[in-house]
This record gives structure tokens, sequence and C-alpha cells, in this order.
């Protein structure tokens, strides 16, 4: 019986996604889901998906957004931007932009309120949270992760040189799929084009997001923070990194 695992990565109104079964590598499908629930109830039913969404909303946060937050950041540091501060549940579910800045200041200390950047991601942070309350069976099989938390894994936590973006875009997507391959994807998986509609970094976070969600599967991912909380509803509050890379044995 095949065991699939999936990477999800946010991409212009939809998800990219990755599958691959973990029995048999060479079996993988990359392909553009408009719904989190069109993969997970898809024909693979991964048992394990990584999805780059924020997971468990407190109903207060300290100023640093929720300690899965804090943790991802402190892990990545120079590179820490790169992760939002999530706001309280209130403002995440608040009707305008002004409303989710109040309802934030209100319910963190010290006060902060959500970038422009986070709220342009908050009605698919809802979604997921209203998948898992409504599907408690899924709480077990979607996980949350960071594409940059990932890479930065990947790379011996080590930040990548180039970004994916900008004018060092070439260098920067070359760099993750040779990562991604020294992670044992299949080299023809990393280097296919993306589906329609997936940009090639979306492309390629949702392989990093199924790596880590490979190595959720295996036991294998770390935590962050190591102390999982979880929110009001049960949801656990961690972003999950990919194992440490094997250290290269010394020559003889």
């Amino acid at each position: 019986m095949a065991r699939w695992v999936a990477g999800l990565d946010g991409c212009r109104g939809a998800w990219a996604g990755a599958l691959i079964d973990l029995d048999d590598p060479g079996r993988w499908r990359c392909a553009r889901f408009a719904r989190v629930i069109d993969l997970l109830d898809g024909p693979e039913a991964p048992v394990r998906t990584g999805i780059d969404v924020p997971i468990g909303l407190p109903d207060r946060v300290g100023g640093g957004g929720r300690s899965a937050d804090r943790a991802a950041r402190a892990l990545l540091g120079a590179g820490r931007a790169s992760v939002f501060p999530v706001p309280p549940r209130a403002a995440v579910y608040a009707a305008s932009y002004d409303a989710a800045k109040a309802l934030s200041r209100a319910g963190s200390e010290p006060p902060f309120a959500p970038s422009i950047q986070c709220w342009n991601i908050l009605p698919a942070v809802r979604a997921v949270d209203e998948l898992l309350r409504a599907r408690s069976d899924l709480v077990a099989c979607l996980h949350e992760v960071h594409p940059e938390v990932a890479f930065f894994r990947l790379n011996g936590d080590r930040r990548l040189s180039a970004g994916k973006k900008g004018p060092a875009r070439a260098e920067g997507l070359s760099a993750r799929r040779a990562l991604l391959i020294a992670a044992g994807l299949p080299e023809a998986m990393v280097g296919s084009v993306p589906p329609p509609g997936v940009g090639a970094d979306d492309h390629l976070d949702a392989m990093a997001a199924l790596v880590t969600a490979r190595d959720i599967a295996a036991g294998r991912a770390e935590p962050l923070p190591n102390a999982i909380e979880r929110d009001s509803y049960g949801l656990p509050i961690v972003i999950w990194a990919p194992a440490h890379p094997p250290r290269p044995r010394p020559s003889p």
C-alpha cells in the first residue's frame, strides 16, 4: 500500500502542491490545487502534509507573535523577516485591516499590529483554521512548515547567499534545487516544469514543505519551539523544520 507525503505552498489564489510515494520515490506528482482539501482528500490521501500557512491561533500573543513565530525567527537570525508574526485569533478573523490592527494590539503584549503582508495571507489562514476545526481527523495529517526554515536547515543551518526573487533569482532557485536533490528528492521532480499558474519559487517551496512532511512522518523533524503549545481549539502552535542533513564523511 502506497504511503504518500505532500507539501503545499500558496500561489496566486490557489496552492502549489508536491506529492511523493515514500515507498517508491519514482512516483511523484506536482499540481496546482484550488483548495487544501483537494489535495488532502485526493487519490494519494497523503499521510503527512506540510503547509506554509499558520496553524494554531492563540487568543493572546507576545509582541513577536506566536511562540512558533518567535522560535522560527530566532533560528533564522538575519533571515528572520521572512516569518511574519501572526496576530491573535480575533485579529485573524477581523473584517478589515484597520480592525485587525486594533484587535491585534488589544490581544498582544507588548502590542503589535500585523503587517500588510500578513493581512494578505489571512484568508488562507482562516480557511485552514476552519478546515481543521471542522475536520479533526486532519489535524494529525496537516502540519505548519516554512520554506525558508526548511532551506535554512537543509543548508546546514546557514542562510542561502541568494534569494528566490530579485536580481539573483536564478542563482537562488538553482541553490534551492541542489538542496532538495541532496535531501533525497528525485532530480526529475526537482527539475520539473511548474504546473500552470504556479511560479518557480512556489514550486520549489512546495517541495521544501514536502521534505519537511517526509521527516515528520519519519519522526526526524524538529518542532519549533520544542514545547508545543495548543490554542483554545486544541490546534498545535508549532512550525516544523526538517532533519539536519547528514554530515559528509571525512575522506580516508
